[in-house]
């Protein structure tokens, strides 16, 4: 396992290397300038959108436009919020945490362009239902010399959207929150058991299909995202005094990489750090993966402008709201300089800390919910590729195998599951950002009709 671990954890730094940061950010940033940030100049419509103003239930496609936001949000709001941002500081330092918000703000015109591209070219399986994705604006926007870089995308989802990582850090929190404070043993045993629990609960959700996990990421996700927010509030209001100190040391740190007291490996080294809080932005909003076009890909719309506004909202709702309360949590209650817990041990320590007592239970609800959530979302995408890849009548296999990875999950590393992830998240990324900008001209062409069109 040491191996492995060792082998994953070269394959994620190798493909996290400086050509990724190029096509992920670069990209990113170079579809804000193309655009002159104009989607972000209708934020407020995005909003109407997302209400359900312009909603038609006679539009193609299986889900609203919050259920999209939703089923999206279900698989990003997730760990990478509590635990992501755990490890980008306790390597990073607060520092890390600015890089994230750099990540998210280049990820909210990722989305908007990668989302508006998964109605545009709206493709069909072998079923004959509408699709919608990085693989179907590839093959329709590109043309059908360009599948194998659909295929390629679609391999590499399989084993990106597998929910190990979710399922890790639950299992670590029901450990470290509940089962150890009240004198039961962690082992392998306990970890399994916990493991099959969340096989059960997501099996009967996900062998449902996409209705059913819309409609069920539809009523938990906005819950889930106003209690930690609360949560976090009342952490916040505790240590207000120390704030606004730390909410400086954000911007400070993030351009001396020398003062933190992080992971010495990095230390001095501001590329690395850099690095490092895209990987985790990159890791909680999921902009440029590809992930939320097989969501908003399946609205019921026929603007296709209309799902990147709306798809737009995901990075700022996620990384500027959610994980910058995780982060703010962890920097004054002081645990990331007085612990040597990881991951969600972290974030459990800051809220034990604040709110004695019960505060570690508020957070195992929170992650309990954000995990389960997440599981739902996921398998929703591996399916979809393996539909893409051995049609339709194979889908529900995906299913079998996403939910026996759940027990690995449960029974393996933080480091192994996370490096993991991270490597197929990167081979994701390739060929998604690489079709967006490519077809970034014609997003902008049907973007200057429909704004034109809303002035009028």
């Amino acid at each position: 396992m040491e191996r492995l671990n060792h082998w994953i954890a070269e394959a994620a730094s190798f493909v996290w290397g400086l050509p990724l940061l190029v096509l992920l950010i670069g990209g990113g940033l170079y579809l804000l300038v193309y655009s002159r940030f104009l989607p972000f100049k209708y934020f407020g419509h995005a909003i109407d959108v997302l209400r359900g103003k312009y909603d038609n239930p006679d539009d193609p496609g299986e889900i609203s436009h919050f259920q999209a936001l939703m089923t999206a949000l279900s698989s990003t709001v997730g760990m990478g919020n509590i635990a992501g941002v755990a490890v980008a500081i306790a390597v990073g330092g607060p520092g890390a945490v600015f890089w994230m918000w750099v990540s998210a703000i280049v990820g909210m015109s990722t989305k908007f362009f990668t989302c508006t591209l998964a109605i545009l070219y709206r493709g069909k399986d072998d079923s004959g239902a509408i699709q919608g994705g990085p693989m179907y604006f590839i093959t329709e926007g590109l043309g059908k010399t360009w599948k194998p870089l659909a295929a390629f995308f679609s391999i590499a989802g399989l084993v990106g959207a597998l929910p190990v990582f979710n399922v890790n850090q639950l299992t670590q929190a029901i450990n470290d929150i509940l089962l150890i404070p009240n004198g039961i043993a962690k082992g392998f045993s306990t970890d399994l058991t916990i493991g099959i629990v969340l096989a059960v609960i997501t099996g009967i959700v996900i062998l449902g299909g996409l209705n059913r996990i819309s409609k069920t990421a539809s009523k938990i996700v906005p819950g889930m995202v106003v209690l930690y927010f609360l949560a976090v509030l009342v952490i916040l209001f505790i240590n207000a005094s120390e704030v606004p100190r730390y909410f400086k040391l954000i911007f400070t740190d993030a351009f001396a990489a020398n003062n933190y007291t992080g992971d010495p490996m990095l230390g001095g080294i501001l590329g690395a750090l850099i690095i490092l809080g895209i990987r985790r932005g990159a890791f909680s909003n999921e902009a440029g993966i590809g992930t939320a076009p097989m969501a908003h890909g399946a609205a019921k719309t026929e603007e296709p402008i209309r799902e990147g506004l709306v798809a737009m909202l995901g990075p700022f709702i996620d990384t500027i709201i959610v994980c910058t309360l995780t982060a703010l949590s962890i920097l004054v209650t002081g645990v990331w300089q007085s612990s040597d817990a990881n991951g969600v041990s972290l974030t459990a320590k800051a809220f034990s800390d604040a709110m004695p007592g019960f505060g570690s239970y508020v957070l195992l609800i929170c992650i309990a919910v954000f995990s389960i959530s997440s599981l739902f979302s996921y398998s929703y995408y591996g399916t979809k590729c393996l539909s893409f890849l051995v049609g339709t009548r194979y889908k529900h296999l995906y299913n079998y195998f996403y939910i026996s990875s759940i027990l690995i999950g449960a029974t393996t590393s933080l480091s192994l599951m996370i490096n993991l992830i991270d490597t197929f998240f990167a081979l994701m990324a390739i060929p998604t950002m690489l079709a967006t900008l490519i077809l970034a001209p014609k997003v902008m062409t049907k973007a200057r009709v429909y704004f034109k069109m809303i002035k009028s």
